[in-house]
């Protein structure tokens, strides 16, 4: 974990090294300041020594400049090193993000991953800040206060000693008792999160439903049990003040009154007995900041967990070493398939697939829900990795492309595509960042998106909001099929992704396809026969199998399950909206 972490340090390794060596240099000047007062005390003042009193307060006041410079340095690189830390954390977990598999992916909640990138960052920013700062400043001012002390009286001295070694015993069973509670707490996190996100961005339906009183007790049950655990956990912490108040307190009244006798017999000056309290509180404050960085540290460290796991994730679809860089055609074809999530499961969600498709083919793929009709098309993209057998793109397994390679000839659709906030050719250059603005027009024609854009008072540069908000189901559908198509694939796969658009509109989409992109081959997921029926060929599937694979005449002669499907949804006299179209 600390190698893990410690190589986003990067260019911040100066800053971590200056951050210490300023802050011992603090310390140094800061212990010479109760050494100088107690000469000035005994030598000066006593003495009546006029001179000896601005020699050495001169050099009292050189000494606290000092020490304020070299505080502040320290406070300037401790900064510049924990929040670079921070932002190459964010970084490199952003980075190591978007090389995901979706079986990664799957692993992580979405909430979860904005808490490891902002929370979790920036408790681990505090810790690294307080262990450059802190971490060395307090021991070293501890050693040297207590070196000083018994240099002056070890007899008195003794009494911090066990005052030390007591305190730390309590603070290290008070500490440990919270411990446990600051591990708990951000898995809570994850959760509070989840229920902001899932509200906001369903917040129409939860309006359109009134359920706005339910998702309220949601988010105070979140926040209730974030309270709880850190409740918890301070009433352990808490402790750490009354403690060291208490400890500080009868160091000083021991010392004050063991330091007067001495002083009654002439063992010690009364400059000395001054130094000690000052070295006194030196020692017991060192003591508090190292409690604190354990509470820190404490919290930290189940951050530090949680941003390691995201770092050292590695997607399990990786380029092989030679990569294929050119797919020569759209061709497709599953060789003896099986496929499943886990791949440590015995229960596959595809089994012995065998397909063949050609080139520029148009393939309907239609079967029940759960029937594993996307599964099986996340394998031609290489989405997901096949637990046995190949499944081959121009005639190579898809496993021998540079993956970038093949996604940008291998076009999705997906059943939850989204748009990003910007103007619409923003968004529709996600297909190709340089595609021409009569480009992304043509593409747009041919998903019948032209339609409803042109109408809009900006055009293309109609601003979308994230998500899409602000446009209609089917109008987002088809801007994003006219986003698929900018790449110019040789695969181009809609994933039930005309669902929202009515009959008409589907139809239009379906015929500019073969006529515009003939060489293009493609695979139309569909709920409703009429999508698929006029395809070159129909997969119909059923439990993770192929049940039935020939044209709309083939196997509505043949294929229970495909006639049952088309009985069933022409039975009523067909689509509602089939002479229709959306405004």
């Amino acid at each position: 974990m600390i190698k893990t972490l410690a190589a986003q340090v990067k260019e911040y390794k100066k800053a971590s090294f200056a951050t210490p060596v300023f802050m011992i240099l603090e310390v140094v000047f800061e212990t010479l300041i109760p050494f100088l007062m107690a000469s000035i005390i005994d030598d000066g003042v006593e003495a009546g020594d006029m001179r000896h009193i601005f020699v050495v307060g001169a050099l009292m006041i050189g000494a606290a400049l000092l020490g304020l410079f070299t505080g502040v340095m320290g406070g300037k690189y401790g900064a510049r090193a924990s929040t670079g830390f921070a932002r190459n954390l964010r970084q490199a977990m952003f980075e190591n993000i978007q090389t995901f598999s979706f079986a990664s992916l799957d692993k992580f909640s979405t909430a979860g991953l904005v808490t490891r990138l902002t929370t979790d960052v920036t408790n681990l920013q505090n810790a690294y800040q307080m262990v450059l700062r802190i971490c060395f400043r307090a021991p070293v001012s501890m050693i040297c206060a207590m070196t000083m002390a018994f240099w002056i009286n070890a007899e008195l001295a003794a009494i911090y000693l066990v005052a030390v070694l007591l305190l730390g015993v309590v603070l290290f069973f008070l500490i440990k008792g919270a411990m446990k509670y600051f591990k708990l707490a951000f898995p809570k996190y994850d959760e509070l999160n989840a229920s902001v996100q899932e509200n906001v961005s369903a917040i129409r339906v939860v309006k359109a439903y009134v359920r706005e009183n339910h998702e309220g007790e949601k988010f105070k049950k979140a926040s209730q049990g974030i309270y709880d655990i850190f409740l918890k956990a301070e009433k352990h912490v808490v402790l750490n003040m009354p403690v060291m108040q208490f400890t500080v307190y009868g160091c000083i009244l021991l010392i004050s009154w063991l330091g007067a006798k001495q002083i009654v017999q002439d063992t010690l000056t009364t400059g000395e007995l001054m130094s000690l309290l000052a070295y006194c509180m030196n020692i017991l404050m060192s003591l508090m900041m190292v409690a604190m960085i354990f509470v820190m540290m404490s919290m930290s460290i189940a951050s530090a967990e949680r941003i390691c796991e995201v770092l050292n994730e590695k997607s399990d679809l990786t380029n092989p070493d030679d990569p294929v860089y050119e797919v020569p055609d759209g061709s497709i074809e599953f060789q003896h398939v099986r496929f499943s999530y886990n791949k440590e499961s015995s229960e596959a969600v595809l089994h012995d697939i065998n397909l063949k498709i050609k080139a520029g083919e148009t393939v309907g793929i239609i079967g029940g829900t759960g029937s594993a009709k996307t599964s099986l098309v996340n394998l031609i993209s290489r989405l997901y990795d096949v637990t046995d057998g190949a499944v081959l793109v121009g005639g190579r397994d898809v496993r021998e492309y540079d993956i970038e390679t093949l996604r940008n000839q291998v076009a999705v659709v997906l059943q939850k595509n989204v748009l990003f906030s910007g103007t619409i050719l923003d968004n529709l250059r996600w297909g190709d960042e340089n595609a021409s603005e009569e480009e992304c027009r043509r593409a747009c024609r041919l998903a019948c998106a032209d339609e409803f854009i042109e109408k809009m008072p900006d055009g293309y540069q109609t601003y979308i909001e994230q998500g899409g908000t602000n446009v209609s189901g089917g109008q987002r559908q088809r801007l994003t099929i006219a986003r698929a198509l900018l790449k110019k694939p040789k695969v181009l796969i809609l994933d039930d992704s005309t669902s929202a658009v009515d009959t008409a509109t589907d139809a239009k989409i379906r015929k500019a396809f073969a006529e515009e992109i003939p060489d293009t081959t493609k695979l139309i997921i569909a709920q409703r026969v009429s999508s698929v029926m006029n395809a070159d060929r129909i997969i119909v599937m059923d439990d993770g199998r192929i049940h039935g694979f020939g044209t709309h005449e083939e196997l509505l002669a043949g294929n229970e399950i495909y006639r049952e499907v088309y009985e069933s949804q022409t039975s009523g006299g067909g689509d509602f909206d089939e002479k229709g179209g959306e405004d």
